[in-house]
């Protein structure tokens, strides 16, 4: 979900879910609901716009849903630190269960963030 990136990572996340990384042979899959989802990969910082879509989409998941904060941005804001239109981090607004690092990460981090929070 992006809730206010730049798009960075969303491009690195399709990379990884590519013929190149092939995430699916770890068993990940992008999926077109939140309500078929388990894993949650969220991106860019949590604009004042997007923090209660953020909250009810992860409410429609399953019970135990897992949240990955990838890139920069999710995690400290990044460039957008202080920007009139920015809400907070991820983690300030919804628990991280894990924080994938880098602007924007490289697709194999991407590929291995579901692969340690799931133990596959």
């Amino acid at each position: 979900m992006d809730v206010g990136s730049c798009n960075g990572c969303e491009i690195e996340i399709a990379a990884a879910f590519g013929p190149v990384y092939d995430a699916e042979r770890y068993g990940a899959r992008m999926v077109a609901s939140p309500r078929h989802a388990d894993v949650a990969l969220v991106t860019g910082p949590v604009t004042r716009n997007m923090a209660e879509p953020l909250r009810r989409t992860l409410a429609a998941m399953a019970e135990r849903c897992l949240v990955v904060a990838v890139g920069g941005c999710t995690l400290n804001n990044g460039e957008f630190a202080g920007g009139y239109g920015v809400e907070s981090t991820v983690g300030d607004v919804v628990p991280v269960d894990l924080g994938v690092r880098g602007c924007p990460p490289r697709p194999e981090e991407i590929v291995d963030a579901p692969r340690t929070v799931t133990g596959h």
